[in-house]
Order: C-alpha cells, then structure tokens, then sequence
C-alpha cells in the first residue's frame, strides 16, 4: 500500500494519473515521517502529497483504485461495497461513534515504555478504520450515489426512496458526529513526542492519534460535504437539525459552520503559543504545534479560495479577518461565536503574529510544494487598519511592540504586491516623531551607534535597508524606523518595477510635502541622522540626482548651530559615494562641499593651538572630508573633471596647520590618492595600447586621461610643494614622508608632464636627488624612500635611459650614509648638550629592518653585482646585518680595484669609488662632536678602518690620498688628541683601540704603494702610533692585555696583508724617538711597560740587527740608570733576546753593529757607571763570549783612562771587578788578566 502514496507524490495539474492497482492507503494527517534531510515537508500520506486535494478540486475519483471489490470490509464488518451506506448509514456512523469512544478510553491508560507498543498498535488500528469509513463515504457519493432528477418518476423500490434520502441522512449524520467530537480546543493537552524502539520505530500514544484522528474528521467532513454540494449542485436539507439562526440544516449551512468552527479552533490554538512568544521571536516562532495544524491551513486556504472562485463561498482572507476582528471587540460587544476564542492579551501583536505566519501559507501548491514564484492573495485592506492601530499614540503601542508589527509588515511586502498605502501611513507617524531616537531601554542599539560612525556606515545601513532579503535580527538590530526604511524601499523598487516611474512620484510628493523651513529648524541631531537616513535610501533606490539636489537646498533651512555638525559633513559625503558608485558626475555636489572644506581649512590655520576644543571640532570636520574623498577616489570607475574640485588649496593650508597625528592621517590620505591615479592610469595605458579601438572609444579614453593629469596636477600643486619643504623637519612622521615622496616619484615614472615647472625636463631624478641622495635629508626618510623606489622596475629602467649615469652611485653612497648614520637620532642637537647617557644604544629595530631591505634591494643593483663579480665573492647570505653587508662591499670594491690591469681602468675605479663615499667624513661628523654615542664611535671607527684597509691601493693613488689624509688627521689626529692635557672620552678611546690595527695596516699599504715615496704619509703613521703606543700601554707590564695592544695587534694580524715590515720599522723609531732619547739621565713615564712591549714585539717578530742597533742603546742605558728592579729584569731580559736574536742572525759570528752599540755604550757610560757595565756585560758574555772578547780592549783602556783621570793609581776595587767579567771569558779572559797586571803604565 504504500507504493501507491509513493507514485500520488508525483501526480500533474493533467487529468492523466498513472496509480497503482493495488489497494492504496488512504491520506490522513501525520508528523511522524523521517524529515532528516530536509526535502519534504508533509509527509507521503498526507492530504497534500498523495494529491488528494487535487483530486477533490478537480472533482475526480478521490481513491480510484480502493473500495472496488463486491464488499468491504468496515469496522470489522464485510459490507456490500455499492450499498451498504444507503441500507446502513445510521448503524455505519453509529459505529463510527463507538470507534471513537474506544479510542478516548485508551487515554485513561498509563503510557508508560512497556506498554507504548500495544497502545500505539490499538489506536493506529482505531484511527484507521475511521478514516477509511469517511473515505469511504467519499467514494460512495462520487462512484454510487445517484442525482434524483426532477422530471424522473416517483421511485418505487425501496432501494430508491432510501438512496434519495441519503443525501440529508449524511448531512445530519456529519453534523450529529461533529457535535460529538466537538472542537480542537477542547482536547486535553498532547505530547506530540513519539517513542522510538530498538528497530527505530516511531511510537505514539493515543492523546496523539486521537488528536490526528480529529484533524482528520474536521476536514474529512469538509470534503464530503463539499463533493455534495458538487454532487447535487443545489441545497441539502436535513430534516433533524437547525442551525442557530433558526434556518433549516443545509449542506451549504453545515460547510460554512464547520469552516467558522474550524479557523476558530485553529486561532485558539495559535492564541496558546502566541503566549508564549517573545517580540524578538515572533517570525522564528511559528503558531503551528506540528505539520499537520500547518497541511490543515494550508488545505483550508486552497478549498476556500477555490469555491470563492465560483461564489460558493468568501475568500480564505475574509473568514480570517472576520474572526481576528472580534479579537478586538470587547467581550460584551463580541458577536456570538459557535466557537469561544480565548481573549489575547495582545491582540494586535496577535493579528500580525498569525498574518504573516498564515500569508507564507499561500506559496504551497496542491500538492504541499514551496513555489516562490506563485501568485500570492493579498490581504492588504485589513493589514492597513492593523497598521493603523500599530501607529496610533492613543493605543500606547511600545517601540519593542512596532518593531515586531512593522518585521511582519515588512515580510509581508516580500509576499504580496506592493501597495503604496502603508508606505503613506507609516510616513504619517514618522514624519512627526523625526526627534525620537526609537530605542528600547533594556536593548542596546546597534544599528544607530554603528551608522554615525562614518559615511560609509550610513551607507551600509541604506544597502541594507534595500536588501531582498533581511536579517531574521532585525528586531534586536534596528529600530522601527530602519525597519520602516525597509519597506519603503521594497515598496519602491516593486512599485516602480511594475508600475513604472509613477508610484515613486507618488511616495516622492508625499515625503518632500514634509519637510519645510520650520520643520528643518526644529531637527536635533538624532532628527538629522533620520533624515539622512530617509533621503540616502531614497537616493538608493529612486532618482538620486533629484534627492540630493533637494536635500541640499533643505539643509540652507538648518539652525545656526549645525553648521559645524559633523553630521552634515557625513551626510553630504554619504551622497558624494552614492554619486560615485553610481558613476555619476559629482560636480555640483564636490563644488560646494570643497568649499566648505577650505573655509574650514583656513579657520584651522589660524586657530592657535590654546583653542584645542576648536581645533578639536574643526578636525573632525576636516577628517570626514579627508575620509569621504579617499573613499571617493578609491571606489571610483574612472575620474572626471569634477574630482579636481575635491583637491582644493584648502590641503596647502591644512598641511600647514597639521600636528604630528593629523599630518600621518592626511600623508596617508595623500599615498592612497596617488596610488589610485597611477593604478588607474596604468588600466587606462593598457586600454590605449589594444588594438583595433575605434575613434569613440579612443576619445573617450583621452578625456579620462586629461582627467586623471588635472588631478595629478593638482596633487603636485598642493602637496608636494609641503613635502619638499619639510625635507628636513624634525616634526612631520618621517615614515609617512618618504612614503608619500616616493609615490611622488612613481607618479613622475607614469605622468611626467604632470609634475611642475621646477622638476622638469627630468622629474623623476629632481625628486630623487631631493629626497634619496641629498646628504642632508635623515637618513631614516632616504632608506625608506630608497627602498620603495628599487622595488619599483619601471623607475629603475626609466632611471637607466635618463641619462644619468651615476643614479647607481648615488644610491650606493645615500646607503652607506644610511648604514654609518643607523646611531644618529637627532642631527641638529647642539654638540654640547649632551654626553653619552646611553653607551649600548639599540638602532630602532624598524630603521633596522628598513636598513636590511635597502641593503637587499641595492645588492641587485647591476654596478654592485658587477662589482663583486670582478671581486669573485659571492654572497649568498641575506644581509640583514647592513653594517656586514658595508664590510662585505667596500672588501669587495678594493678586491676589484686591485685586479684591474689597465691603467684607464684603474683610473675610472677610482673615481667611481670616491663618488660612493661622497663627503664620508660629513656623515660621522655628528658621532665626534660632544655628543656622544659609543655604538656610534665603534661603528664609525670600524666601518672607516675597514675602508683604509680595503682601499689601500686606492688610496694610494694621487685622487684619493688627500681623503685618506682628511680621514686621518679626523678620526685618529683630531685636534683633542694632539692635546697631551686632555683625556680623550673613553668610548671615543675604545673605539680607537679597537679599530687602530685596521688603520695601521692600511697606511701601511699605502706607504708601500704609493707611485712616489711620500714623506707626509710616513709622517701621520708615524704620529698616529706615537699618540697611540703609550696611551694603550697598561700601567703595569704584568697585565695580561699587552698582548691586545692595537699596535702589535696590527704586525700580529699581518699575514692577511703584504708584509708590514714597514710599520715595524716605524713603530720601532717612534720608540726610540719616544722614550730612548730622553735628554740627560731623564727617564720616560711607564718605562717597564714599553720595555714590556719591546720584548713581546720581538717575541712576535722577526728582529733585525739593523732594529736592535735603534734599541739596545736605550735598554742598556735604562739597566745603567735606572734601579728599580722591575725596569732592570725587563731591560736585562731584552738584552739577552737581542744578544741571542744578533747571535743567531749572524751564524756564530759577532754581529758588527752589536759590538759597535756596545763599543758606544762603554764609551760614553764606562768612566762613571763601570760597575754597571761589568755585570751587564757578566751578562751578555754567558750568551756570547766573542762579542765581550772584541770588547776587551776598549774594556782595557776604559779602565786605564779612569784611573788616570782619578790620579790615584790602581783602582783595585774596579780591577777586581773587570777581572771578574774576564773570569768569564776563559784563557782569553787570563791573558787579557796577565797583560794588565804586567803593564806598569
């Protein structure tokens, strides 16, 4: 059986229906189908989906395949099918009645899980029986009952007289068997929950079948009172029963009764979950308790309509207005009911609760189909009056009241066709309250803050107001207002879609009609954002050229005190993106409101800062505009003429005016205007460049393009004139600044003629030496500025085939100001206003990261990648170390210099190498006044000695050398070192320290170099190590940090650099200058720690004889004069080094030049200190004997001449001495003894 209410599902609007032949399972009301997916809305066996209702309103076989056999079994009983209601009508209806009886009964039982199963099975059974009954009736009438008619003879079978008798026994048995079941309402409460069993089974209790069994009766009996009508198309009289009124039963009478019991049971019921629904709920909450309460509607609206259609009844409306309007009638005005109808305590509310609800209704077909497309009936007449009492202040309807009447209203214009009636009056009740603000106290509003926000917000809120579809949170998102904007705009664009320009003229008239000079005046704010609200939505869906040149000849009608409302200024922008969105030329509109927007700009110029709460207001006025036209700009298709007008020198002046904060709103402002203008003039190039475009199209193209140069133009004009002259201002946003100035320089690439007269012929290199390669400009604007312009493809390529040449070199030497300058925060503090209060400065770390992209995009760079081509060095690294990127390119630059063969070659290095540093020295100059930054001086000094190392060779060259000697007598030869009473700063010190090797090799190189021996540049090395040997000495030679002294730091490192036989040989002079050649027996400071130093140079180097020659004469000399005993140890330990270092330089043969030093030392120290030399020499002959044996006749004669001069005789005290140092030297040393005691001189 259940095939066949499969295949009704599939029956046409055709007479041809293909069933089953089988018994089919008669429709009844059910919810208890499996809905999970979602398709279906009633279930197989309902009314609708098995085609049923269409069967009764095409007048068809209501079950073309039941009730066929020769009997039918009916409550048990096997009947003649073609007879049995005519011979047993009575008994059939009274079992019927029994059937029902039993069912109530069933109710008494406790239905409990155990017992659900039997309950369940019983009252399914029950029900069943008694729908097959009435659907068995219906057969009856269609198939077997005949039409008696008029002029047919008097019948004589019995058969005959009781079949002619039918028609009134039915009509009276329907209504006694209505009678008995009474009303819906009257049921005791149901649990419409099912139980479900182990095979997922759903089970019901018998509340809920009887219930589904009454549904079932109700309109059961409205079918087969129907199809009699259709039967005998005349009146029906029962002869047991009248009507209240008096009159006699009819069929007709019994229809129309049933259909008024019937909505009012269903409005009853409606009335029990209205209760129970919240305002902000009602369209969520239906009033239908299940599916089948909605079939029931739904079957009721397609009857009624179709029998008014041939006037046997009212339409569906009418009977549902009728029985709503008594809700409003006091109890005792109510008109009598068959039905009691609860009295709601919210009528009104009610009314539009269960119009809305019901009107979704009429979009069901016959067969319970949702079709969006189906024509609707409308009940517009009664909505009018319920709209009516919604707006009446007399009845005291709430604004949380209006919100959920005008939610219905407004789901109802989505159903019905639109009615221009409504509109007028909702317009009557909102035109006169414009002030309110239309909140619920203990509802926040969203809708309202988020709209004053800003134009595009007002905007936002008109979109959608126009939406087809609205938020089901409306109630909690907007007031009763926007909801009234809602349907207006729906009724106006469906208006206007049907029916052409004339229902807006019609809702036009009626508005504007409102609005006049006093009406104006009496606006407060919340007024005004409701009338902008009003007219932007009218603008949105009607003529809005009209709506804005009305709204601004109303806003002449303001009071004096909006003229600064920011409110205005929004609006007026609001209508300015509606023009632009909708493509149209904003030329009258931009006119007057640039204008405002100067006047406003100069009062800002001259407001002192002390009237910040004028300023304050005259700002928010200025940054709505600024707001409003980037907006314009951005959401525009293309520009006109007009646009121009928007950038006035109103900017010029408020440039001028702006603090720190409000210039970084208008400098964006500024990149996103002129980042529009290029993007749009490359679409425009684009579009130029296609072939086969025709003369229109190519003039239209031209005009926009004439558009788009007089907005630049006017960019030029008012902005970049300011940016220019804040180059080096310490107040604008530097980030902003270079942002903007390299946006200018794109704009130059793209639209050169644009840019003025003073930047021509060759814009893009102007605006480039002014903001990326003038050395005056902070460095944080240059790498920002830099960065933006590599990036760029097309401005290097245009750079390239400028002609200028050298825009890589520029770039390399604004970078390595960059990277030298990263320490500099302030350049104009005067140098004496601070010292080093922050020895470990940080770079900021934004500067830092800008600093590594400039350096990454430079490296790309076509003269820095043939650079360390030709070096052979490739970097792989990403160099987000920029001051290791430095090192790593001035290496580089000196690697390539030295590889160059020719001459010209070497020549053009050069230059192009002076061109990177530009004037270095003016970059670090800040880091060597009085203010003090240690990172700085480490940085500068490491970066600069790097520098002279690398570029030796180049600085050995006649160009280069005057830099390298400014780079000198700067860093290492300032005039505080020269200064021998001034301490220098001990940062300034230890960056010294540190980098002084890098220094020292490097002039070396040079030194060894240079194309002609240079005396000056021997001479700076020489005045460099001078002032630095004793500074770095430590105060005692046991300190360990000799060995980290820069000078000897510089031979140790030597092996890096050709040999520095030279710097030794310096350091060496510059020692015995220094602290050997002291005049008389006056003595250096720190003599141990340069003896210290003496003996570790040894011990690193290789010693000459021709450098112990220079020095042994000041160590022999401190062991003669000098008695401490730290002096002496290190003096004698740089003896016997020196003796041993001669010794082996000589292979085993007295070095000449040690015996002449000491020859000269006995010579001039023998006659006073020979004491001294006999034990010196004790020393020196336990390393070598033959150097003291050559020695021994001048040691002779040096003793003779003493005591000759003393004229004492024999000194035996001083020969005892002498004879000692000759016990050393063996059989020479005892004939040298014998000889002097035998020599009686």
């Amino acid at each position: 059986m259940e095939n066949c209410s499969a295949a009704s599902t599939f029956l046409t609007d055709s007479l041809e229906l293909e069933l089953g032949t089988e018994w089919c399972k008669p429709p009844c009301f059910s919810c208890g189908f499996d809905n999970r997916t979602g398709g279906n809305h009633f279930s197989g066996e309902s009314y609708l989906s098995s085609g049923a209702l269409k069967r009764l309103i095409l007048n068809l076989d209501p079950l073309p395949t039941n009730f066929e056999e020769d009997t039918v079994e009916i409550f048990g009983i096997q009947w003649v099918t073609e007879t049995a209601l005519v011979n047993s009508s009575r008994v059939l209806f009274h079992l019927f009645r029994q059937q029902l009886y039993n069912l109530e009964t069933l109710l008494q039982a406790n239905c409990d899980f155990g017992k659900i199963s039997t309950l369940h099975c019983k009252a399914d059974s029950i029900r069943q029986q008694c729908v097959t009954f009435l659907h068995y009736v219906k057969v009856f009438i269609f198939r077997y009952l005949k039409v008696q008619s008029a002029e047919s003879p008097v019948p004589v079978h019995p058969y005959e007289t009781l079949e002619a008798q039918l028609p009134s026994v039915l009509v009276n048995e329907l209504h006694g068997l209505l009678l008995y079941i009474g009303h819906l309402s009257e049921l005791p409460s149901i649990n419409l929950g099912a139980f479900v069993n182990q095979n997922q089974i759903k089970l019901f209790p018998p509340s809920w079948h009887l219930l589904h069994l009454h549904l079932d009766i109700h309109w059961l009996v409205l079918e087969i009172l129907h199809m009699l009508g259709e039967k005998f198309s005349k009146f029906i009289y029962g002869h047991q029963f009248m009507i209240l009124a008096g009159d006699n039963l009819t069929n007709f009478s019994l229809f129309e009764e049933q259909c008024e019991n019937l909505l009012c049971d269903l409005i009853s019921l409606s009335l029990n979950r209205y209760d129970k629904v919240r305002p902000s709920e009602a369209l969520a909450s239906h009033h239908c308790s299940c599916s089948c309460i909605k079939e029931l509607w739904i079957l009721l609206i397609h009857l009624l309509e179709h029998r008014n259609k041939w006037s046997l009844s009212e339409p569906f409306w009418n009977w549902l207005n009728k029985l709503l309007k008594t809700l409003f009638e006091k109890s005792s005005d109510q008109r009598r009911l068959s039905v009691p109808v609860i009295q709601p305590r919210d009528p009104l509310g009610f009314s539009w609760w269960i119009i809305t609800h019901v009107a979704s209704f009429y979009q069901f077909d016959r067969h319970g189909t949702p079709d969006e497309m189906r024509q609707m009936e409308s009940n517009w007449s009664f909505v009018e009056e319920l709209l009516k009492k919604s707006i009446n202040v007399q009845g005291g309807v709430l604004e949380e009241q209006l919100r959920m009447h005008l939610h219905c209203c407004l789901t109802l214009c989505d159903f019905w066709e639109p009615n221009i009636a409504i509109v007028t009056i909702l317009w009557e009740y909102y035109s006169k309250n414009l002030n309110s603000s239309f909140s619920i106290s203990w509802l926040p509003l969203k809708g309202l803050t988020y709209v004053i926000k800003s134009p595009l917000s007002m905007l936002e809120m008109v979109k959608t107001c126009c939406y087809d579809k609205q938020d089901n949170d409306l109630y909690k998102s907007s007031s009763s207002y926007t909801i009234f904007l809602c349907i207006l705009a729906k009724v106006v664009k469906k208006a206007m879609k049907n029916n052409g320009p004339h229902p807006w003229k019609q809702i036009k008239g009626r508005i504007y009609s409102k609005f006049h000079q006093k009406r104006m005046e009496e606006l407060t704010e919340v007024g005004l954002q409701n009338f902008f609200s009003l007219f932007l939505l009218l603008a949105a869906v009607a003529e809005v050229e009209d709506v804005a040149s009305h709204v601004l000849g109303l806003l002449n009608f303001l009071k004096p005190s909006f003229v600064t409302s920011s409110l205005i200024w929004k609006g007026q922008v609001a209508f300015l993106l509606m023009y632009t969105q909708k493509n149209l030329d904003i030329g009258v509109l931009a006119e007057k409101f640039s204008g405002a927007f100067r006047e406003k700009a100069k009062e800002f110029l001259v407001s002192k800062n002390d009237e910040m709460g004028q300023r304050q207001t005259l700002w928010t006025l200025l940054s709505i505009y600024i707001d409003g036209v980037q907006e314009i700009f951005e959401t525009s298709h293309c520009l006109h003429s007009s646009h121009e007008k928007l950038l006035n020198d109103g900017f010029s002046m408020l440039l001028r005016a702006c603090q720190e904060s409000e210039l970084r709103i208008v400098l964006s402002f500024l990149q996103a205007v002129l980042a529009r203008i290029r993007n749009m003039h490359q679409q425009l190039c684009q579009e130029l460049q296609k072939e086969n475009v025709d003369l229109i199209v190519q003039s239209s193209l031209s005009a926009k393009e004439r558009h788009l140069a007089a907005v630049a133009s006017a960019l030029w004009r008012h902005f970049f004139s300011f940016l220019k002259s804040q180059r080096m201002s310490q107040t604008v946003p530097l980030s902003e600044l270079a942002d903007a100035a390299a946006d200018f320089t794109l704009l130059a690439v793209d639209m050169p003629s644009t840019a003025p007269s003073d930047l021509q012929p060759q814009p893009v290199i102007s605006v480039m030496q002014l903001f990326g390669w003038d050395d005056i400009i902070w460095p944080k604007v240059v790498a920002r500025y830099l960065s933006h312009c590599l990036q760029n493809s097309m401005l290097c390529e245009a750079l390239s085939h400028s002609g200028c040449v050298s825009f890589q070199a520029l770039t390399v030497r604004s970078w390595i100001r960059c990277v030298l300058q990263m320490y500099i925060n302030n350049l104009y503090v005067p140098d004496d206003l601070f010292l080093d209060t922050n020895p470990g400065q940080i770079v900021e770390k934004e500067y830092l990261e800008q600093l590594a992209e400039l350096t990454r995009l430079l490296y790309k760079l076509s003269e820095v990648r043939n650079i360390f081509s030709k070096a052979q060095i490739e970097y792989f690294f990403s160099p987000e170390d920029p001051t290791k990127a430095l090192v790593l390119f001035f290496e580089a630059v000196g690697i390539t210099y030295g590889n160059l063969q020719t001459l010209s070659d070497k020549s053009a290095m050069v230059t192009k190498s002076l061109e990177y540093l530009g004037e270095i020295l003016k970059y670090i100059k800040p880091y060597l006044g009085k203010k003090i930054s240690s990172a700085g001086l480490q940085l500068t000094y490491r970066m600069m000695g790097i520098l002279v190392k690398s570029w030796a060779q180049i600085f050995a060259t006649s160009k280069a050398q005057k830099l390298l000697f400014r780079i000198i007598d700067c860093l290492l030869l300032p005039h505080t070192v020269l200064q021998q009473e001034k301490e220098l700063p001990a940062p300034m010190l230890t960056a010294i320290q540190k980098s002084l090797p890098l220094y020292l090799q490097g002039i070396c190189i040079v030194c060894c170099q240079s194309q002609n021996p240079n005396a000056y540049l021997n001479q700076l090395l020489g005045s460099v190590i001078e002032q630095y040997i004793g500074r770095f000495l430590p105060a005692s030679p046991h300190v360990l940090g000799l060995g980290q002294h820069p000078v000897l730091l510089a031979l140790r490192n030597s092996t890096t650099v050709p040999p520095m036989s030279p710097l030794k040989k310096c350091i060496i002079q510059v020692i015995r200058k220094s602290y050997f050649e002291c005049k008389g027996s006056l003595l250096p400071p720190r003599l141990a720690s340069i003896l210290a130093f003496i003996l570790q140079l040894f011990k690193e180097t290789n010693i000459d004889i021709s450098e112990v020659e220079l020095l042994l004469p000041g160590v022999l000399k401190c062991l003669v004069l000098v008695s401490e005993p730290q002096v002496k140890r290190l003096a004698t330990e740089n003896l016997q080094y020196m003796v041993k270092a001669c010794q082996a330089g000589s292979e085993g043969e007295p070095a000449t030049q040690l015996t002449s030093v000491f020859r000269h030392f006995i010579q001039d120290y023998g006659m006073r200190y020979d004491y001294q030399i006999y034990s010196i020499l004790e020393t020196v002959a336990a390393l070598d004997q033959q150097v003291v044996i050559h020695l021994l006749s001048t040691l002779t004669q040096s003793l003779k001449d003493s005591e000759r001069k003393w004229g004492l005789g024999r000194n035996i005290a001083q020969r005892e001495a002498y004879s000692k140092l000759l016990s050393h030297l063996g059989q020479v040393g005892q004939d040298e003894m014998q000889r002097l005691e035998s020599d009686n001189t």
